[in-house]
């Protein structure tokens, strides 16, 4: 084999394995994660081209008492991210680019009606549950949302689950478009 075949050839392999996700239970650390200034945001992203994983930077994650990467997945067709923080909480941030506020399927007696900051919201608990669970629901639009998901971890506490998420809903909405 040429040694020009046996270079393209190790080329195409750190290629591969350089999109592929980390150690099965481990988070692919992105090679940077630093935004500075105006130089980009978010909310300058059609929802399609959202990355859930990154709504949550080093601050935002540091004020929601959130200490480890997110780990991206996949919920029902729509790009997510999870973080969970050890025997406290975890957070799930799906992108849903297909549902707006009006199309999603929730119980009504567990949903208000809510803004965060200047956009419409859906924070959903079941308080006679109390299973430490509670979600905030942001509308993009007519036909996308970001639903910010969150569980105690020893299902306990469904408030201080709400809190949380609000926290959480609060510091990724200025990044919606």
């Amino acid at each position: 084999m040429s040694p020009r075949l046996l270079g393209f050839g190790a080329l195409i392999v750190l290629a591969v394995s350089a999109c592929g996700p980390g150690a099965a239970g481990q988070a692919r650390v992105p090679e940077t994660e630093t935004v500075t200034g105006d130089a980009w945001t978010a909310a300058t992203l059609p929802p399609a081209e959202l990355d859930p994983c990154a709504l949550l930077g080093p601050a935002e994650r540091s004020s929601a008492g959130v200490n480890v990467l997110g780990v991206p997945k996949e919920i029902n067709g729509a790009r997510a991210c999870d973080w969970t923080v050890p025997a406290t909480f975890g957070v799930t941030i799906t992108v849903d680019e297909r549902n707006g506020l009006a199309d999603l399927e929730i119980a009504r007696k567990t949903a208000t009606k809510t803004k965060i900051g200047d956009r419409e919201a859906l924070k959903v608990a079941d308080r006679k549950a109390a299973d430490g669970t509670c979600a905030v629901l942001l509308g993009m639009g007519e036909k996308a949302s970001v639903q910010i998901d969150v569980s105690n971890t020893d299902f306990t506490d469904t408030p201080l689950a709400c809190e949380r998420a609000v926290t959480v809903a609060g510091l990724v909405e200025p990044k919606l478009p």
